[in-house]
């Protein structure tokens, strides 16, 4: 059965005085787009969750977020002495300074080198990596089973306008025949009036010939079992497959050209009123089959 490509999920956990966010939004898109955020001290992990994303989604524009919060005292930055010693031994140098200015700590530990991360990036990835994979699978599951409930409510929709589609195809294989004989007897009719006016007569096997040009020209039957087909082939793909998207897009394409050569075909006002609901029935597939996977 097809999934939507929109879809939330989201994960938390409290681990060693580390409280863990994840979010993962999705939303259509012809291609994989992700945008993961990162802390700083855990964005060398950026690589493996981008193909853990990848395998689970497939496609769509997904936006990755990870918030984390240390209540820890491991959260403290290191506060560097003998950089701040040297800082202040050089501002102790410098002659009359202490009748000018204050020297405010705050501003001394902003110096480059004062205030150092608790630990580098190794350190941290190692500590946070386990527990940020786990709560990214579980955020995955989440969204794909709302990914896929989102898909079901989609299906109905499209089988809505599948349907649609069907009974108005009905409708022009029910008239089809009858076009032929309408033109046979309007031009008749027209021959008729024209040869009175002229006083002359047509050859019947010239007006059976020229009504057998048009019944070739005008022949629909080809073009109505295609897009019967089509109908066909656009179901089964929204059964059989999760990644139909792209398939369905281009069954809509072909649908819609169908459609086309049976309304300049016919040239029947009764079947061009059918085609303008299969048309716009075929608009609507388009526009929704972006949305899926």
């Amino acid at each position: 059965m097809i999934v939507s490509m929109t879809g939330f999920g989201d994960a938390t956990a409290e681990r060693s005085g580390t409280h863990y966010a994840v979010e993962i939004r999705s939303l259509n898109n012809r291609f994989f787009k992700p945008v993961i955020k990162l802390p700083e001290n855990v964005s060398g992990l950026e690589p493996e969750l981008e193909v853990m994303l990848r395998e689970a989604l497939g496609r769509g524009s997904i936006t990755y977020i990870l918030k984390m919060r240390l209540d820890s005292a491991e959260a403290a930055y290191h506060i560097n002495t003998e950089a701040l010693k040297a800082y202040l031994d050089q501002l102790q140098q410098v002659k009359g300074l202490d009748r000018l200015v204050t020297i405010d700590l705050a501003s001394l530990v902003q110096l480059p080198g004062v205030c150092q991360e608790p630990r580098d990036e190794t350190d941290e990835i190692a500590t946070h990596g386990p527990t940020i994979k786990e709560l990214s699978a579980k955020a995955i599951v989440k969204l794909n089973a709302m990914r896929e409930r989102e898909g079901e409510s989609l299906f109905k929709e499209l089988m809505r306008h599948v349907n649609v589609i069907a009974a108005s195809l009905a409708e022009i294989q029910k008239r089809a025949p009858f076009v032929i004989e309408d033109y046979h007897k309007r031009l008749t009719q027209r021959v008729n009036q024209l040869m009175q006016k002229a006083e002359l007569r047509v050859n019947e096997a010239d007006l059976i010939k020229e009504v057998a040009v048009f019944a070739e020209r005008a022949d629909i039957a080809e073009e109505i079992q295609r897009l019967t087909h089509h109908l066909k082939a656009f179901e089964e793909a929204c059964r059989e497959s999760e990644h139909a998207g792209r398939k369905l897009d281009f069954i809509t394409q072909e649908m819609l050209r169908e459609a086309n050569t049976i309304a300049s075909k016919a040239n029947d006002a009764t079947i061009a009123k059918h085609i303008v609901e299969i048309k716009g029935a075929i608009d609507r597939l388009k526009e929704q089959v972006q949305n899926v996977e």
